[in-house]
């Protein structure tokens, strides 16, 4: 099967105001969740906007593709550990996958979603193109606090 892009967006560097950017365009501000996995959801969304789309469709794959993960929250947590502080929402926020749970709920999908720690982003995608089905993909790369680049794929 072949892809077409569908919608590119490239959000670098960031806005002074991303994070208000992204509280007015889902009505509210996400919860408890890091700033690396807000970022991925602007992305994901003003993607899914440039796209035409109000939801993610059902069968499409979601990539996350990254070198780091949320650094950020993770200097977070080791900083907490060595104070002997608990870890509950700290922890979470470094943990990849509590950000493909908020892709999913505010982009009212579910299905295949993955974070792939990986060097070379073309070859993840061209393996993501592969498993993709007739409902295409998102796939995106975040880099904590300097930017955000997500893809909208769909079948030719």
């Amino acid at each position: 099967m072949s892809f077409v892009l569908k919608s590119h967006v490239v959000l670098d560097p960031l806005p002074a105001d991303w994070r208000d950017q992204l509280a007015r365009r889902l009505g509210t501000r996400p919860r408890r969740i890091g700033g690396w996995a807000e970022l991925a959801l602007l992305g994901a969304r003003l993607c899914l906007d440039a796209a035409h789309e109000e939801q993610l469709p059902p069968g499409a794959l979601l990539r996350i593709v990254g070198v780091h993960g949320p650094m950020g929250a993770t200097r977070t947590v080791v900083e907490q550990a060595t104070q002997g502080l608990p870890l509950p929402f700290t922890f979470m926020q470094s943990q990849p996958s509590q950000t493909l749970a908020a892709l999913s709920q505010h982009l009212g999908w579910q299905g295949d979603a993955r974070y792939v720690l990986s060097r070379d982003a073309r070859a993840t995608l061209q393996l993501a193109q592969i498993e993709a089905g007739p409902a295409g993909l998102l796939i995106g790369t975040v880099a904590e606090d300097r930017r955000t680049e997500w893809w909208r794929y769909t079948p030719h």
